[in-house]
């Protein structure tokens, strides 16, 4: 059974946080390959002449519901924002919208992912972890974990540029990030153009889902930044035990500020994913510039699929989609360079 959502040739693209970082690559992208079927919203009431113009709050369901009815062809929900639960994508699935979600932490992506006998009832396809990390990283484990024949572990690495301007949740994201514990060592790796970077253990939802959905005993994601610096400061508040004094709301509210007025560095990203089982060792390596805007673009292609293509209804995360296995494979004219699966005998 595929999706057959009777507007899916005409009906509109509806994008949640459609004014952010990367809700406007989103809407520019979805804009070319669908002409005036593309809607952009957010908490902020839109301007006059906009398909919609009353605001639309992920924390206030009954806004979405009303942009729903008003607008009453809507095919499928971008959204760029993070909601506080699942009852976004159990609004749109329950109506048979399709669903592209951007969301990255573990606890609504489970919530989500249980909507899945919802989503097949109403014949809705929802997908999840699209993005960098989670996204990319996900085609790059599955591969990995198939180039070994089926992984014991397998270890990502993310190297995000320091100098690009992130969006207010996803800086908020990466400072409650630093007051988790460490659950593994730091891991000194090459990244294709940057050298050999220590990456630290950083709680990405991807070692979190990926261990369903590949069926990996083990899987930790670590991260590092452009800036030696920054990274070597951002850690050494982990390893100087302030990690109980980052969980203070005032305390991280105070860093997310300082983080969003600060740029140093760059904006190129690099991934790592390294798979072993019994003295194999595959290594898949990605590059790219601007992580907002990929993430869009990400989202973007996703959204096209599910409007064109024959995914199955559902919920489903990016790495459990084998007609998607390659989309990033689509972002070469974009600047992103995929690196081929390497095989090691040992490692």
């Amino acid at each position: 059974m595929t999706n057959a959502h009777p507007d899916a040739l005409t009906g509109r693209i509806l994008v949640i946080g459609g004014h952010g970082a990367v809700g406007t690559t989103v809407t520019a992208t979805l804009g070319e390959w669908f002409p005036d079927r593309v809607v952009p919203v957010g908490r902020n009431a839109a301007r006059p002449g906009a398909p919609y113009g009353a605001p639309v709050d992920i924390t206030d369901p009954g806004t979405l519901g009303r942009a729903l009815d008003h607008l009453g062809d809507i095919a499928a929900v971008v959204l760029c924002a993070e909601p506080p639960d699942d009852a976004v994508a159990r609004m749109c699935l329950e109506r048979g919208i399709h669903l592209v979600d951007i969301g990255a932490t573990p606890r609504l992506l489970d919530s989500v992912a249980r909507l899945g006998p919802l989503a097949e009832g109403a014949g809705a396809t929802a997908v999840l972890s699209v993005g960098v990390a989670p996204g990319l990283t996900n085609l790059l484990a599955r591969r990995v974990h198939e180039a070994v024949g089926g992984a014991d572990r397998i270890d990502l690495t993310v190297l995000l540029g320091s100098g690009e301007r992130h969006g207010a949740d996803a800086v908020r994201w990466t400072v409650e990030g630093l007051a988790a514990p460490a659950r593994a060592r730091p891991l000194r790796v090459s990244l294709p153009g940057l050298g050999t970077r220590t990456a630290h253990p950083f709680p990405f939802s991807d070692q979190h889902t990926l261990p369903g959905t590949l069926g990996v005993p083990e899987v930790t994601t670590r991260l590092c930044l452009d800036s030696r610096a920054l990274t070597g400061l951002l850690f050494g508040l982990r390893r100087a035990g302030l990690r109980e004094l980052l969980r203070r709301p005032v305390v991280r509210r105070a860093l997310t500020g300082v983080f969003l007025r600060v740029h140093t560095g760059g904006e190129a990203f690099a991934l790592r994913a390294d798979a072993r089982r019994a003295g194999r060792h595959a290594v898949a390596t990605l590059t790219g510039v601007a992580q907002s805007r990929i993430t869009g673009l990400m989202a973007a292609l996703v959204t096209r699929e599910l409007l064109t293509g024959t995914l199955p209804p559902g919920v489903h995360h990016l790495d459990q989609l084998p007609a998607l296995a390659d989309l990033d494979r689509e972002l070469a004219p974009y600047g992103v360079v995929r690196r081929d699966t390497e095989i090691r005998s040992r490692g």
